[in-house]
């Protein structure tokens, strides 16, 4: 179809849908090339890497069915959920995400005239659960995999377990942090994170925290705190690896860890400890508590459930 290249601070590269491209782009390219690059240019950082990244997802679809994608329409756009939903199966969750990237899409496009309306925005978003479907870890559960990061002959282990799970860092928070973000502020040492958006806040290290870091670091004084096995900046696929050989030594019964675990644990950990929801909201840099919510529900609804009412109840005759 056609090679977008949408410029920019970021790494993009929407590229390569069809090497067949006339030298002189039409004026249909041209057009598109200005939405997308209009669209991508609201955002900044990781989230425009991850916008980017869903839709590339979409103009792939669109070129691989042989749809004009600024003439598209809204039973197109049914016609990509669905594919979504049933061919890639999905999580509703991520279903909705990148579904919100094409309404967003379109909706630049009308705002700037190059569109009469949106093709995207009477199509159906499908329901997402009110709980998370990713649960966390146990307080046991955690402890174990603290204590076989710490004994680990991997340096990096340790670090890795301290910024995911003690301080909530998002995994590509974690990986990266670099050893010129460590400072100290009012008597705190603190990590400078770059979070969503390109947002930078300072993260207090705890000492058990602290001491993971410096192991890390070792002797240097610049570079990233987290490297692979190369000694090069670990990457979230070098951290999940990492990860499910710790919770392997961990002897925690895990189908997949998933880098977003010791995050997730973070969360519902804190609120165990009997941290307000506003306060927890706040440390794991949640825009809607209904986020936090939704950890909080996860966690609630194993704990309260019926089943084990049922079998207190009956605790006679069984």
């Amino acid at each position: 179809m056609l090679a977008i290249n949408v410029g920019g601070d970021a790494p993009s590269d929407m590229t390569d849908f069809d090497s067949s491209e006339p030298a002189v782009p039409s004026s249909a390219v041209l057009v598109l090339r200005a939405a997308v690059a209009a669209y991508l240019g609201r955002y900044r950082g990781q989230t425009r890497l991850h916008t980017e990244s869903d839709l590339r997802i979409y103009l792939r679809w669109c070129t691989d069915h042989g749809i004009d994608v600024m003439a598209a329409v809204r039973v197109d756009i049914e016609r990509y959920v669905r594919w979504l939903q049933d061919v890639r199966r999905f999580q509703p969750s991520t279903v909705s995400r990148r579904l919100s990237v094409v309404v967003g899409f379109y909706r630049v496009c009308v705002i700037d005239a190059l569109l009469p309306n949106s093709p995207a925005a009477y199509v159906r978003r499908p329901p997402v659960p009110a709980e998370s479907p990713t649960l966390g870890l146990g307080h046991l559960q955690f402890e174990a995999l603290i204590t076989a990061a710490r004994l680990s002959g991997n340096s990096n282990d340790f670090a890795l377990v301290a910024l995911l799970g003690l301080l909530g860092l998002r995994i590509f928070e974690a990986c990266g942090a670099s050893i010129e973000d460590l400072g100290e502020e009012h008597g705190h040492r603190v990590l400078r994170v770059r979070g969503k958006g390109g947002k930078v806040v300072l993260v207090p290290l705890p000492p058990a925290v602290g001491r993971a870091i410096d192991r890390a670091c070792d002797d240097r004084t610049g570079g990233p705190i987290l490297r692979n096995s190369l000694g090069r900046r670990m990457d979230r696929h070098a951290a999940s690896r990492r990860l499910g050989h710790l919770a392997a030594t961990a002897g925690i019964r895990m189908p997949r860890m998933h880098p977003h675990m010791p995050r997730h644990t973070f969360v519902t950990t804190m609120l165990d400890a009997g941290v307000s929801l506003r306060d927890v909201q706040i440390a794991a840099r949640h825009a809607d508590p209904r986020t936090t919510m939704r950890y909080d529900r996860a966690r609630k609804i194993l704990d309260r459930h019926p089943n084990y009412i049922l079998a207190a109840y009956m605790a006679s005759g069984t």
